[in-house]
């Protein structure tokens, strides 16, 4: 039993080992630029030109009076007074 467990363990070492790639560092060739910080801000621009007004649309028509009514028969119109002063 104490030699299986040792041959296992040595056999799991050496496949391990076995599986280790090196890393391959490339490095670039061409200078990459790097941006530096931001300068001072610039001048305000000029404000644009007002832009041309529209003209003033037309009036319509005015639409058609309807007939006045007419009173009827046996209709008594009862107009309130004003009301007194002060109150």
């Amino acid at each position: 039993m104490k030699h299986s467990i040792l041959s296992m363990s040595l056999l799991a070492v050496l496949c391990l080992a076995a599986c280790d790639r090196p890393v391959v560092n490339v490095t670039p060739t061409t200078p990459v630029a790097v941006p530096g910080p931001a300068g001072p801000q610039g001048a305000t621009g000029s404000t644009g030109s007002t832009g041309a007004t529209g003209s003033t649309g037309g009036t319509g028509a005015t639409g058609a009076t309807g007939d006045t009514g007419r009173p009827g028969s046996g209709t008594t119109v009862i107009v309130p007074s004003a009301p007194p002063p002060g109150r």
